[in-house]
C-alpha cells in the first residue's frame, strides 16, 4: 500500500517544506477585512504581521468541503490511502468536517486523526507519521497509533501582549488593563483540545523562561518515565519576525538536556491570530512508541475491533 500523508498549514510545515518531506499541506484561510487570504501561498508570516499591526480585522477561516475533495482525489490517483492530520477538533470545525467527508466519500481510503494537537505538537504528528508510514505501517496503523498517543504532549505559551486575550474574551478588560499596566507577561498552556491560562503573574521574559524551563522539566521526565516511548521531543515556537528570544531559549535547553535537536519554528498563524506578536512557545511531546509499543497498542485496537463487531452482530 502506497501511503500519503496530507497535514493543514496549522502545524507549520510551509509549502517548500512540504515537498522535501514529500507531503501535502493544506493551506488554512484566512479573512482579512472582508478579503479571503490562503498561508504561505499568498499571505506570508511577514505580511500576516503586517496586518495584526495595523489593527485590521483578520480572523481564521477552515478548508472548503469541496478543495479538500479535490485534493483527496487528486492525491489518491497516485496512493492508495491517505493520513489526513489537521489541527485538534477542540479548537477548529476544519477537523470534524473532514471526518464527516472521509466516512461518507472516502471510507478507508482517507483517515482522518484527531489527535488534539496544533502547531508544533502537530507539527510532530506529521513527523511521526511519516516516520510509521516509513517503517511500513498503514493508514489505519498510523492513526491507531497516532490517536492512542495524543494526550501525551503540551504546549506552554507566553504572549508579548493582552490585547488579543481581551479581544478573544480570555481576560476581561479590568484584567487587561492592570496587567498591562503592570507589564505582566502571562502564560497560556494548550493540553489537548484546549488554550488555558496557566501563570498570570510572570513580570519578565526571563521569569517567563524560568517557568517554561520548570515545566519543560517535568514534562521531559513524564514522558520519559513511559513505557515502551522513545525520547521524549522538545519543540520551540515564537509569533512575529524576531526570533532572538527564542534562540535564546533554545540555548538554555540545550545546555540542561545536552541535547542539538531541539526544533525551532514560527508559531502557526492561525495560533499567532488569537495570541499576536512577540509569544514565545515550548513544546513537549512523548517520543514515537517503540516496535514493543506499537505492536501493543495495534493488538488492543483488534481485539477492541472484534468485540465490537461480536457486540453488533449480537444486537442484530
Amino acid at each position: 500500500m502506497k501511503t500519503a500523508i496530507i497535514t493543514d498549514s496549522n502545524s507549520g510545515i510551509t509549502q517548500d517544506e512540504a515537498k522535501t518531506l514529500k507531503i501535502k499541506v493544506v493551506p488554512m484561510p484566512f479573512m482579512i477585512n472582508g478579503e479571503e487570504f490562503f498561508e504561505d501561498i499568498n499571505l506570508t508570516q511577514k505580511e500576516f504581521y503586517e496586518y495584526l499591526k495595523k489593527d485590521v480585522n483578520v480572523s481564521t477561516s477552515q478548508p472548503s468541503i469541496g478543495f479538500l475533495s479535490n485534493l483527496f482525489d487528486d492525491v489518491l490517483t497516485e496512493y492508495d490511502e491517505i493520513v489526513y492530520i489537521p489541527m485538534s477538533k477542540g479548537l477548529s470545525k476544519s477537523c470534524e468536517s473532514a471526518m464527516i467527508l472521509a466516512k461518507e466519500m472516502y471510507l478507508n481510503k482517507v483517515y482522518v486523526i484527531d489527535n488534539q494537537r496544533i502547531s508544533i505538537t502537530q507539527r510532530q504528528s506529521v513527523l511521526d507519521a511519516i516516520s510509521l508510514r516509513d517503517e511500513g505501517y498503514s493508514a489505519r496503523e498510523i492513526k491507531e497509533v497516532l490517536t492512542h498517543v495524543k494526550f501525551e504532549s503540551e504546549i506552554y505559551i507566553m504572549v508579548d501582549t493582552l490585547k488579543y486575550l481581551k479581544k478573544g474574551g480570555r481576560i476581561t478588560p479590568a484584567a487587561a488593563s492592570i496587567g498591562g499596566a503592570l507589564k505582566i507577561k502571562p502564560i497560556l498552556k494548550i493540553l489537548g483540545y484546549k488554550l488555558d491560562k496557566f501563570k498570570m503573574l510572570n513580570r519578565t521574559i526571563d521569569n517567563a523562561k524560568r517557568v517554561f524551563i520548570e515545566n519543560a522539566c517535568i514534562a521531559y521526565n513524564k514522558y520519559l518515565n513511559i513505557k515502551d516511548r522513545n525520547k521524549p521531543v522538545i519543540a520551540i515556537a515564537y509569533s512575529g519576525i524576531d526570533k532572538s528570544e527564542a534562540l535564546d531559549l533554545e540555548k538554555k535547553l540545550k545546555e540542561i538536556y545536552n541535547i542539538n535537536n531541539i526544533i525551532v519554528n514560527p508559531l502557526s498563524l492561525s495560533v499567532s491570530c488569537h495570541i499576536g506578536s512577540g509569544a514565545l512557545g515550548i513544546a513537549i511531546s512523548s517520543g514515537i512508541p517503540t516496535k514493543e509499543g506499537i505492536n501493543k497498542i495495534l493488538l488492543s485496537s483488534n481485539i477492541n475491533k472484534i468485540e465490537e463487531n461480536d457486540i453488533n452482530l449480537a444486537l442484530n
